[in-house]
């Protein structure tokens, strides 16, 4: 008998170029084969054979940091209500930039198209500075 199977998983890594972060979708295949050979005996032995193989596929999904941040500064000195001259890499977006939940939430919407990604309420309650919305978009791997 003749078992195989192919198992297709993405594993979270670091890429061995400049230690970006990266997806590898990992596909595993796994092959068994079972004999019964009979001996003169008429009893039965069962023998195993096994093999497998694998394939990496390296996919860059992450981006860099320093693009991310460069993009996100940009959207936010584009918004009507930020002075462009306050925005900078530190700035936060109530105490800095004079932002109010509303803008804030405007601001994070602005990054979601800019990324074309979508930010969760919950987790988009947590961006409050230029330094947070970095982080979490850089760490998105769907941001593009």
């Amino acid at each position: 008998m003749l078992v195989q199977s192919t198992l297709l998983f993405l594993v979270p890594t670091f890429t061995a170029r400049k230690g970006r972060p990266a997806l590898v979708w990992c596909c595993l295949s796994i092959s068994a084969s079972t004999s019964a050979i009979s001996h003169e005996t008429n009893s039965q032995s069962t023998h195993n054979n096994f093999s497998f193989s694998h394939t990496f596929y390296i996919l860059q999904t992450f981006l860099p940091a320093a693009e991310v941040q460069e993009r996100i500064l940009t959207v936010i000195k584009n918004f009507d209500k930020v002075d462009p001259a306050k925005v900078q890499s530190t700035s936060k977006f109530g105490d800095d930039l004079g932002l109010d939940s509303l803008d804030a939430v405007e601001v994070v919407m602005a990054i979601e198209d800019e990324f074309a990604i979508e930010i969760p309420d919950a987790e988009a309650d947590r961006i409050g500075s230029v330094g947070e919305a970095v982080e979490y978009v850089a760490a998105h791997p769907m941001a593009k």
